[in-house]
Protein backbone atom coordinates (compact mmCIF):
# COMPACT_ATOMS: atom_id res chain seq x y z
CA UNK A 1 0.00 0.00 0.00
CA UNK A 2 1.40 3.34 -0.95
CA UNK A 3 0.99 6.55 0.95
CA UNK A 4 -1.26 9.16 -0.62
CA UNK A 5 0.96 12.21 -0.40
CA UNK A 6 -0.16 15.53 -1.83
CA UNK A 7 2.72 17.39 -3.52
CA UNK A 8 3.57 20.78 -2.16
CA UNK A 9 3.12 23.25 -5.05
CA UNK A 10 5.78 25.47 -3.51
CA UNK A 11 8.37 22.72 -3.25
CA UNK A 12 11.55 23.53 -5.25
CA UNK A 13 11.64 19.92 -6.49
CA UNK A 14 8.34 20.20 -8.33
CA UNK A 15 8.66 20.87 -12.09
CA UNK A 16 12.14 22.28 -11.66
CA UNK A 17 12.72 22.22 -15.42
CA UNK A 18 15.89 23.61 -17.03
CA UNK A 19 18.07 26.18 -15.31
CA UNK A 20 16.99 29.76 -15.90
CA UNK A 21 18.97 32.96 -16.32
CA UNK A 22 20.07 35.14 -13.44
CA UNK A 23 17.33 37.50 -12.27
CA UNK A 24 14.60 35.24 -13.68
CA UNK A 25 12.41 36.09 -10.71
CA UNK A 26 12.13 39.65 -12.04
CA UNK A 27 9.38 40.64 -14.52
CA UNK A 28 10.19 39.50 -18.05
CA UNK A 29 9.62 42.99 -19.46
CA UNK A 30 12.30 44.41 -17.15
CA UNK A 31 14.80 41.72 -18.09
CA UNK A 32 14.18 42.27 -21.80
CA UNK A 33 14.53 46.05 -21.43
CA UNK A 34 17.82 45.64 -19.55
CA UNK A 35 19.34 43.65 -22.41
CA UNK A 36 17.96 45.98 -25.08
CA UNK A 37 19.41 48.96 -23.22
CA UNK A 38 23.01 47.69 -23.44
CA UNK A 39 23.21 46.11 -26.89
CA UNK A 40 25.03 48.08 -29.59
CA UNK A 41 23.59 46.04 -32.44
CA UNK A 42 20.17 44.48 -33.02
CA UNK A 43 19.77 41.26 -31.04
CA UNK A 44 17.86 38.34 -32.48
CA UNK A 45 14.77 36.92 -30.82
CA UNK A 46 16.35 33.58 -29.97
CA UNK A 47 19.48 35.21 -28.54
CA UNK A 48 17.35 37.59 -26.50
CA UNK A 49 15.25 34.73 -25.15
CA UNK A 50 18.40 32.88 -24.13
CA UNK A 51 19.78 36.00 -22.43
CA UNK A 52 16.70 36.46 -20.25
CA UNK A 53 16.01 32.76 -19.72
CA UNK A 54 12.49 32.76 -21.13
CA UNK A 55 10.62 30.95 -23.93
CA UNK A 56 10.77 32.56 -27.36
CA UNK A 57 6.97 33.05 -27.64
CA UNK A 58 6.89 34.85 -24.28
CA UNK A 59 9.76 37.14 -25.33
CA UNK A 60 8.09 37.85 -28.69
CA UNK A 61 4.89 38.86 -26.90
CA UNK A 62 6.87 41.03 -24.48
CA UNK A 63 8.55 42.82 -27.38
CA UNK A 64 5.18 43.54 -28.99
CA UNK A 65 3.90 44.89 -25.68
CA UNK A 66 6.95 47.12 -25.27
CA UNK A 67 6.60 48.47 -28.81
CA UNK A 68 3.00 49.45 -28.11
CA UNK A 69 3.93 50.90 -24.72
CA UNK A 70 6.74 53.07 -26.12
CA UNK A 71 4.41 54.24 -28.91
CA UNK A 72 1.93 55.48 -26.33
CA UNK A 73 -0.53 52.67 -26.82
CA UNK A 74 -0.72 51.92 -23.10
CA UNK A 75 -1.57 54.06 -20.12
CA UNK A 76 1.55 56.20 -20.46
CA UNK A 77 2.66 58.78 -23.06
CA UNK A 78 4.71 58.13 -26.18
CA UNK A 79 8.41 57.82 -25.38
CA UNK A 80 11.28 59.67 -27.00
CA UNK A 81 12.69 56.33 -28.12
CA UNK A 82 11.19 53.37 -29.95
CA UNK A 83 11.81 49.65 -30.25
CA UNK A 84 12.37 48.50 -33.82
CA UNK A 85 13.14 45.22 -35.55
CA UNK A 86 16.07 45.77 -37.91
CA UNK A 87 17.92 43.12 -39.87
CA UNK A 88 16.26 40.30 -37.98
CA UNK A 89 17.08 41.74 -34.57
CA UNK A 90 15.67 44.17 -32.02
CA UNK A 91 17.16 47.41 -30.72
CA UNK A 92 16.14 50.71 -29.11
CA UNK A 93 16.41 53.85 -31.25
CA UNK A 94 15.79 57.56 -30.79
CA UNK A 95 12.65 58.52 -32.69
CA UNK A 96 13.44 60.00 -36.08
CA UNK A 97 11.48 63.19 -35.44
CA UNK A 98 13.70 63.84 -32.40
CA UNK A 99 16.97 63.62 -34.35
CA UNK A 100 17.27 67.45 -34.51
CA UNK A 101 17.02 67.66 -30.71
CA UNK A 102 19.77 65.09 -30.27
CA UNK A 103 21.93 66.70 -32.96
CA UNK A 104 21.64 70.11 -31.32
CA UNK A 105 22.56 68.67 -27.94
CA UNK A 106 25.59 66.82 -29.29
CA UNK A 107 26.69 69.81 -31.34
CA UNK A 108 26.44 72.08 -28.30
CA UNK A 109 28.76 69.99 -26.18
CA UNK A 110 32.16 71.47 -25.47
CA UNK A 111 34.61 70.05 -28.02
CA UNK A 112 37.28 67.75 -26.67
CA UNK A 113 40.27 66.10 -28.24
CA UNK A 114 39.78 62.52 -29.35
CA UNK A 115 41.82 59.87 -27.58
CA UNK A 116 44.43 57.86 -29.46
CA UNK A 117 42.07 54.88 -29.40
CA UNK A 118 39.28 56.97 -30.92
CA UNK A 119 41.58 58.32 -33.64
CA UNK A 120 42.77 54.82 -34.54
CA UNK A 121 39.20 53.49 -34.65
CA UNK A 122 38.08 56.47 -36.74
CA UNK A 123 40.92 55.82 -39.19
CA UNK A 124 39.93 52.17 -39.60
CA UNK A 125 36.31 53.13 -40.27
CA UNK A 126 37.32 55.88 -42.69
CA UNK A 127 39.47 53.57 -44.81
CA UNK A 128 37.43 50.36 -44.50
CA UNK A 129 33.84 51.64 -44.62
CA UNK A 130 31.31 50.20 -44.68
CA UNK A 131 32.61 48.18 -41.75
CA UNK A 132 31.06 46.49 -38.72
CA UNK A 133 32.09 47.01 -35.12
CA UNK A 134 33.40 43.44 -34.87
CA UNK A 135 35.56 43.96 -37.98
CA UNK A 136 37.04 47.13 -36.48
CA UNK A 137 37.69 45.27 -33.22
CA UNK A 138 39.41 42.48 -35.15
CA UNK A 139 41.72 44.93 -36.92
CA UNK A 140 42.58 46.83 -33.74
CA UNK A 141 42.64 43.67 -31.59
CA UNK A 142 40.75 45.46 -28.80
CA UNK A 143 37.14 46.06 -27.80
CA UNK A 144 35.87 49.20 -29.53
CA UNK A 145 32.30 49.44 -28.16
CA UNK A 146 32.80 52.59 -26.09
CA UNK A 147 34.94 54.25 -28.76
CA UNK A 148 32.31 53.66 -31.43
CA UNK A 149 29.68 55.19 -29.14
CA UNK A 150 31.91 58.23 -28.66
CA UNK A 151 32.41 58.68 -32.40
CA UNK A 152 28.67 58.33 -32.99
CA UNK A 153 27.94 60.92 -30.30
CA UNK A 154 30.45 63.32 -31.91
CA UNK A 155 28.74 62.89 -35.26
CA UNK A 156 31.94 61.69 -36.92
CA UNK A 157 30.53 58.30 -37.92
CA UNK A 158 27.03 57.04 -38.64
CA UNK A 159 25.12 53.79 -39.00
CA UNK A 160 24.87 53.04 -42.71
CA UNK A 161 22.85 49.81 -42.78
CA UNK A 162 22.31 46.49 -41.01
CA UNK A 163 23.64 43.27 -42.53
CA UNK A 164 20.67 41.30 -43.88
CA UNK A 165 22.01 38.00 -42.51
CA UNK A 166 23.69 38.85 -39.20
CA UNK A 167 21.97 42.12 -38.29
CA UNK A 168 25.39 43.67 -37.63
CA UNK A 169 25.46 47.44 -38.11
CA UNK A 170 27.83 48.76 -40.77
CA UNK A 171 29.42 52.11 -40.00
CA UNK A 172 30.80 54.88 -42.16
CA UNK A 173 32.08 58.42 -41.73
CA UNK A 174 30.00 61.59 -42.00
CA UNK A 175 30.37 64.92 -43.75
CA UNK A 176 31.34 66.35 -40.36
CA UNK A 177 34.59 64.38 -40.51
CA UNK A 178 35.34 65.76 -43.97
CA UNK A 179 34.77 69.28 -42.62
CA UNK A 180 37.13 68.67 -39.69
CA UNK A 181 39.78 67.30 -42.04
CA UNK A 182 39.27 70.11 -44.55
CA UNK A 183 38.66 67.78 -47.50
CA UNK A 184 35.77 67.40 -49.93
CA UNK A 185 35.62 63.62 -50.24
CA UNK A 186 37.15 60.41 -48.92
CA UNK A 187 39.15 60.18 -52.14
CA UNK A 188 41.34 62.94 -50.74
CA UNK A 189 42.44 60.84 -47.76
CA UNK A 190 46.17 60.09 -47.92
CA UNK A 191 47.19 56.60 -49.13
CA UNK A 192 47.30 54.24 -46.17
CA UNK A 193 49.96 51.86 -47.50
CA UNK A 194 53.03 54.01 -46.67
CA UNK A 195 51.79 54.29 -43.08
CA UNK A 196 51.75 50.52 -42.49
CA UNK A 197 54.74 48.29 -41.83
CA UNK A 198 54.12 45.97 -44.77
CA UNK A 199 51.68 48.13 -46.69
CA UNK A 200 48.63 46.04 -45.92
CA UNK A 201 48.68 44.85 -42.30
CA UNK A 202 45.15 44.79 -40.89
CA UNK A 203 43.44 45.65 -44.17
CA UNK A 204 42.10 43.39 -46.89
CA UNK A 205 43.79 43.63 -50.25
CA UNK A 206 41.97 46.00 -52.54
CA UNK A 207 40.27 48.02 -49.83
CA UNK A 208 43.04 50.40 -48.90
CA UNK A 209 43.48 53.76 -50.51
Amino acid sequence: MTDDVTADPHSPDQDAGPATAAGSELPLSERVEAILFIVDEPIGLVALAAAVGAPVPAVRQTLETLVADYDGGGAGPRRGFELREVGGGWRLYVREDLDPVVAEFVGGQAPARLSQAALETLAVIAYKQPVTRSQVASIRAVNVDSVVRTLLARGLITELFADSETGAINYGTTDALLQHLGINSLDELPPISPLLDDGADGFDEGTVR
